[in-house]
This record gives structure tokens, C-alpha cells and sequence, in this order.
């Protein structure tokens, strides 16, 4: 029988069941943007971790999860899209770098503008102690889902389904 009081478990349900509320917003807002964008929903990711600084491919691999075949692919169609570049380290030109471009700015960006505002005004309501709280619960959780993408890319691969068809 679990030590965890009856008050515990419902919390835990309750956090967890808005957790993927946030995150399932969170992708209907990405591809919403992606659709307006004529882009795919995993380049759009991409491009985020992209314009917070450039970095290798292999570090865009890491910080999502994918596969570096797939991160190829990625930058690819960024760069095809004007979004992004690949250019050499600066620091060490064995290194190759990918960055974005204005377009960015321009195109992208102002389509965050609700979100980014809206998750502004919902973060001035918290204390500074509590924010920290936060971040350390929201880098803890990704963390969390990047060692569950690992452990789902080791399962044996289920027997394909129907695809599903697209809604209309």
C-alpha cells in the first residue's frame, strides 16, 4: 500500500492532469502557428531552440529529443524557408553553427505575441521565490520527458495502425 495520503494522490492527479492540458495547448498553439507558417510542427521546435542562440546540430539532437538524421532533415528546410543558416564556429571551425535569420523576427515572432503575453501576465501574479520554484519544476519536467522520448525510442516498434484520417 502506498505511504502517499489521500490528499497527496489527488494533487499529484490534479497536477499531472494540468500538465497535459498546458502541454496539449501548447501543441495546438505551435501548430496553429506552423499551419500559418507552411511549416511543420517539429521544425517550428526547432527553430525556437534555435533563436535562443545559435548551436550544432548535435546540441538541437540533445535539446529535443530527435535523432541527428532527423535534425539534418530539420535544418534543411529551415535554411529552404529562410529561417535559419548554418555557418562556421567562429571559435572552432570544425564546428558548424546553425542561426537564425531575421525572417524570424518578421515572420515567426509576432505570431507568439499572444502567448508570450499571456504567459507574462500570468507569471507577474507569482513572488520571485515562487518563480524560481517554477523554473526548477518546469527544467526538472523537461528533463523528465527527454529521458521518457529515450526510453519510448528503445521500445520495440508496435504493428502499424490505420492512419487516421485529417480533420476537415
Amino acid at each position: 500500500m502506498s505511504t502517499k495520503t489521500k490528499r497527496r494522490r489527488e494533487l499529484e492527479a490534479a497536477l499531472n492532469a494540468a500538465m497535459r492540458d498546458v502541454s496539449g495547448q501548447g501543441v495546438l498553439y505551435s501548430q496553429a502557428v506552423a499551419d500559418r507558417l507552411g511549416m511543420n510542427s517539429t521544425d517550428l521546435e526547432c527553430l525556437d531552440h534555435i533563436s535562443r542562440g545559435p548551436l550544432t546540430a548535435g546540441r538541437l539532437a540533445e535539446l529535443t529529443g530527435l535523432t541527428t538524421g532527423a535534425i539534418t532533415g530539420v535544418i534543411d528546410r529551415l535554411e529552404r524557408a529562410g529561417l535559419a543558416r548554418r555557418e562556421r564556429d567562429a571559435g572552432d571551425r570544425r564546428k558548424t553553427l546553425v542561426s537564425m535569420l531575421p525572417a524570424v523576427a518578421e515572420r515567426v515572432a509576432p505570431l507568439f505575441e499572444p502567448m508570450e503575453r499571456t504567459a507574462m501576465a500570468v507569471l507577474s501574479k507569482y513572488r520571485d521565490d515562487e518563480l524560481a520554484l517554477l523554473l526548477d519544476f518546469l527544467t526538472t519536467a523537461r528533463d523528465a520527458a527527454l529521458t521518457a522520448m529515450s526510453e519510448l525510442r528503445a521500445l520495440p516498434q508496435p504493428r502499424p495502425t490505420p492512419k487516421l484520417s485529417k480533420p476537415k
